[in-house]
């Protein structure tokens, strides 16, 4: 009797297993379910009054990695000794590669320590955010505002950092160098750059998603940890090294900008 109940059970369970393994790599309608993922989905609602504020995934997403860096960076900075000791020798070793990143593009040591807590802040907040995908969240660079956010508010920091290196007539150098005729062309430069990172930024992550849930609807099993490990992982890593590596670019533009008019006044003098 004991026999047979746990053989009918066995049955069940296999048969179980079946049908929600078919029902797992069963492909239906593609274009709805890629649709539905991309559609923002909400966690939950504030109420406000007669009015409510919906919080969707991707900044449910963006909290979690704010306060995961917030948490990284209090226990990175804590506790320095004289003699560097394991997790201060990574912290350093972090911030001594953008400081090394910022020298190169023509930022003196001192610029350069004053840039890279930024660009090393951004680049680990958008590499973070970015790789929340990996987790079956909604990365926050989906949402078309979280990039153009970040690409408007980097501009401003650009342009408030090239000024307070070179000064207000140092960068106004930079825009009028080498022919003043540039001027209209270099001020249109800094309305792309803004929307060039932002669209970089949107344009890979909300991609990536997209062709990830594609896969999962398609090839549910093992393609998609294999293709995650480069548009989860590996991809979204570089998206924000690339974002900071360009801000460091635009400010070392305008150093430059300023020292090459200084020096071609100069010899223009003697």
């Amino acid at each position: 009797m004991i026999y047979l109940m746990a053989d009918n059970y066995f049955l069940q369970l296999i048969d179980a297993i079946k049908k929600e393994f078919i029902a797992e790599i069963q492909v239906g309608n593609i274009g709805e379910e890629i649709a539905k993922a991309i559609a923002p989905q909400d966690v939950f609602s504030i109420p406000l009054g007669t009015f409510s504020i919906s919080i969707g995934q991707a900044v449910v997403a963006t909290w979690i990695v704010m306060v995961f860096i917030a948490a990284l960076g209090f226990w990175l900075g804590r506790d320095f000794h004289e003699i560097p000791r394991r997790k201060q020798v990574v912290a350093e070793g972090i911030v001594n590669i953008f400081v090394k990143l910022c020298e190169d593009q023509h930022m003196s040591t001192k610029q350069a320590e004053i840039v890279a807590p930024y660009v090393g802040s951004m680049a680990i907040f958008i590499c973070l955010a970015n790789t929340t995908s990996a987790f079956k969240m909604t990365p926050p660079a989906k949402d078309p505002i979280f990039p153009i956010a970040l690409a408007l508010f980097t501009i401003a920091y650009v342009i408030f950092t090239g000024i307070r290196f070179v000064g207000i007539k140092g960068f106004w150098s930079s825009l009028t160098y080498p022919n003043a005729a540039l001027l209209p062309f270099k001020i249109l430069d800094y309305i792309i750059k803004p929307i060039s990172l932002s669209l970089r930024l949107f344009g890979n992550v909300f991609g990536a998603f997209i062709l990830m849930e594609f896969i999962y609807i398609v090839f549910p099993i093992i393609v998609p940890g294999v293709l995650g490990l480069w548009f989860d992982l590996a991809d979204g890593l570089l998206q924000g090294i690339v974002f900071s590596y360009l801000t460091i670019i635009y400010i070392g533009e305008i150093i430059e900008g300023s020292s090459e008019s200084a020096g071609h006044r100069k010899i223009i003098k003697e």
